[in-house]
């Protein structure tokens, strides 16, 4: 039956068929195998589906997807990089920790890595190749540091993490802030370190006066990451509300206080959002049928034996799931890998006494180092539409960025305490 479960959903996806039918076609297929046709129950299957999807949690994923869109059509990626380059432009390989500090600020609003280098991609690539950045140091810089986007909060990935496993999603975002802000110092000491080896030029600290101007003309951009975990972190409200104050609140900048989205652009950008939110669903629906059937056919428990038969050790264990969840990354997005894979492995986990808001944060930071690696990472795909270079030569060019998060992750796998230390604190 696990050749089943797997076998046929690969083969789908070779072939091209969309994601939401591939995982549906398959769960038809299990249903078939371990039933057969006579018993086959289409209206089980549609009430599957729909208790999948009927999760207020889940609403939090097309707010946030509204706020970014909102974002990267107003002006608000310019003001937030503008005042980062104020900040620490100065540095040694300034631009470079302007991108990452941005891309930290970013994250705090969108909730993906390609909402990332959509959105700031093309500001930061232009501003350092003008400044005389070398393409690659560049390019790869841009590619990395989007990552930090679906890892410091709010994190779509995260929130289809907590609705399949019942884990909190509030206390995943927060576990997502320390790793996310070590991962972007590691970035700031590489790009030092090559920016010194390739004598950048040190551009001059900004004057207290243009500092304070920038940060006025950023004040309201900057004010959304403190609403959404400042909100979450005091209870004022639910990481669902939180998804909705922030969308309201991107509209009010764009649309009332900076005025550089019409009420024309606004539809646009809410269609988009909903033919994605649309997409989402359906993998989500079709996904919750997959993992009912897992479930019920006790293949979680049946892996999770067969790991035992290798290690008792947890830390095994946890390295070789981490080891398989970096292959997977690489060739299925993080949001599909994210529904398909959280019902198998949450109770491996769980079984083997691993916490599972750690094992979240682990398992989102390391699968969504696959949107940076080939052959189907979209930010790689994003960074070569907008530098106009072959595929190739962007996936080189990131790649030497990608270290910090590898780091990172074998960090916290024999230190859990970086994820976990800012949940216990809260609680």
């Amino acid at each position: 039956m696990v050749g089943i479960f797997l076998g046929v959903l690969i083969v789908l996806f070779l072939l091209g068929i969309p994601v939401a039918f591939a995982i549906g076609y398959t769960s038809l297929a299990v249903i078939i195998a371990a039933s057969g046709l006579k018993d086959l129950s289409f209206d089980l299957f549609a009430l599957k589906m729909m208790e999948g999807i009927d999760n207020f949690s889940l609403l939090s994923a097309a707010f946030f997807m509204l706020a970014a869109n909102v974002m990267n059509s107003t002006g608000i990626t310019d003001r937030i990089f503008g005042f980062c380059s104020v900040l620490v432009g100065h540095l040694r390989g300034g631009l470079g920790h302007v991108n990452v500090v941005a891309s930290m600020i970013f994250a705090g609003m969108s909730g993906t890595a390609a909402a990332d280098a959509a959105g700031l991609g093309m500001v930061e690539i232009n501003a350092m190749l003008k400044a005389g950045y070398p393409w690659r140091l560049t390019v790869g810089v841009t590619g990395a540091s989007s990552i930090l986007g679906p890892i410091i909060p709010p994190s779509i990935a995260m929130i289809i993490y907590g609705w399949l496993s019942g884990v909190s999603i509030g206390a995943l975002f927060i576990g997502g802030i320390l790793p996310g802000v070590v991962i972007a110092l590691l970035m700031m000491a590489q790009i030092y370190f090559v920016a010194r080896e390739k004598k950048i030029p040190l551009q001059p600290r900004a004057p207290v006066r243009v500092m304070v101007t920038s940060f006025q003309k950023a004040f309201l951009s900057l004010l959304t990451p403190v609403i959404i975990i400042g909100g979450i972190y005091s209870g004022i409200f639910s990481p669902t509300e939180s998804g909705a104050v922030a969308s309201a609140y991107a509209i009010l900048l764009g649309l009332v206080i900076y005025r550089e989205i019409s009420v024309r652009e606004m539809s646009r950008i809410i269609r988009e959002t909903v033919e994605f939110t649309g997409i989402l669903m359906l993998i989500m629906a079709f996904a919750a049928v997959y993992g009912w059937l897992l479930v019920n056919l006790r293949i979680p428990q049946m892996i999770a034996e067969e790991l035992i038969k290798i290690s008792s050790n947890p830390l095994v264990i946890l390295s070789l799931l981490t080891a398989f969840l970096l292959v997977v990354g690489c060739f299925m997005s993080v949001l599909v890998a994210t529904n398909i894979l959280t019902p198998i492995l949450f109770p491996i986990i769980v079984a083997l006494g691993v916490d599972p808001i750690f094992f979240g944060v682990l398992m989102c930071i390391t699968l969504s180092l696959g949107v940076c690696t080939p052959p189907f990472g979209n930010v790689l795909f994003i960074l070569a539409a907008i530098t106009k270079h072959p595929f190739e030569e962007v996936t080189k060019a990131v790649s030497p960025y990608l270290v910090p998060i590898l780091a990172v992750i074998i960090l916290s796998i024999f230190f859990p305490q970086i994820v976990t230390f800012l949940p216990r604190l809260m609680h």
